[in-house]
């Protein structure tokens, strides 16, 4: 399945240095208020002096070996930490803890902290949530938060954190507007959205989704569009929720997507493939295999931040000190295969406006 960029605005473009080199991306980020450039890492670092210990809290089965070193091998924190000078065995050891559910999840945090780790790395902002809870002294790094940090009551303020917790957030609250609107432009007289939206590492702040979820019906509201939310709490819950979808006759789909539905995308995108529901989602890792279309930021960018602020941590520096990133660089992603499977025909308006188009 190929991959063409398409041409986009120049002062957020990356720069790509051939259709067979590896890309290399200097994205803008709005750190502590001030936008600045994020550089490639440098391949050069210094050896690190001492041993790291890092812990990971994730969702999911604990994975076997093989599969472990197959999913490092490929993920782009830990490459740019191989970049920074750091490696499992060698001068870092990681801890990784697992849970399917809010309780195992909770567990594994707390597990986490007895170690008394130097750095915690976590995907979301929920799961931050729960290892800030067990403690306010070691170190958390977001590398994805989905929700504001601020607003979750896990920083002072974006600029000096001022407390464990520091690394980049989506804009995501602010980006519903823009994925209805495309979302209607690609589907003929869209009425009826459905919101899917997950409670397993967001239930810590019941109040943000449901300023969220209130957002997302005023949004629709205004564009003639009927909404109603969707909430899975585990693997399970996915298909009956789609069964719903079909029932309801909804014509589109938008899913939020914190880590707990990142983790599930394979499943998401299969079953909206087989109701032949229209999805619009916040990352590019949904529409690359197989989801409609998807418009946030570069996920993989962000984790390759998140690899710098855990390198800081681990030379001394405090997260109270280090601001908030918020990534200012936003792609649109369409999948021209899933639209000809869906019988959608793209609008030329939309293809020209997209940063990557698959076939």
């Amino acid at each position: 399945m190929a991959a063409r960029p398409r041409p986009h605005d120049p002062a957020v473009a990356a720069v790509a240095l051939g259709s067979g080199d590896r890309v290399i991306k200097r994205r803008a980020f709005i750190v502590g208020g001030v936008v600045a450039l994020a550089a490639p890492l440098a391949a050069g670092a210094r050896e690190p002096d001492k041993i790291a210990r890092v812990g990971i809290l994730g969702i999911g089965p604990s994975p076997s070996r093989q599969e472990l070193a197959k999913s490092v091998s490929a993920n782009e924190f830990w490459l740019s930490m191989r970049q920074l000078g750091w490696v499992d065995g060698r001068n870092m050891v990681v801890e990784r803890r697992f849970g399917q559910s809010a309780d195992q999840l909770r567990a594994g945090a707390a597990d986490l902290v007895r170690l008394k780790l130097d750095v915690l790395f976590v995907s979301s902002v929920g799961l931050a949530k729960m290892l800030q809870l067990e403690t306010k002294t070691i170190p958390i790094v977001v590398g994805r938060a989905d929700t504001d940090l601020v607003a979750a009551g896990l920083a002072e303020n974006l600029p000096r954190p001022g407390g464990n917790v520091t690394g980049s957030q989506l804009l995501s609250d602010e980006l519903i507007p823009k994925r209805l609107e495309l979302l209607k432009a690609l589907v003929p007289n869209l009425s009826k959205v459905a919101l899917l939206r997950e409670d397993v590492t967001t239930s810590a702040f019941p109040d943000i989704l449901d300023r969220y979820d209130e957002r997302v019906a005023i949004v629709a509201r205004n564009l003639g569009v009927e909404v109603h939310t969707l909430i899975v709490r585990r693997a399970e819950d996915f298909a009956p929720a789609f069964l719903r979808m079909k029932k309801n006759q909804d014509q589109g789909l938008l899913v939020k997507s914190p880590a707990f539905m990142f983790v599930h995308r394979r499943a998401i995108i299969d079953l909206a493939a087989a109701h032949r529901i229209p999805a619009i989602y916040e990352h590019q890792a949904f529409a690359a295999p197989g989801g409609l279309m998807s418009y946030g930021v570069n996920a993989s960018e962000m984790q390759r931040r998140a690899a710098v602020y855990v390198d800081k941590i681990l030379k001394g520096a405090k997260p109270a000190d280090l601001p908030i990133e918020q990534p200012t660089k936003l792609e649109l992603v369409i999948n021209l295969k899933t639209a000809k499977a869906l019988g959608l025909t793209i609008p030329p308006s939309l293809l020209a406006r997209a940063d990557q188009v698959i076939e």
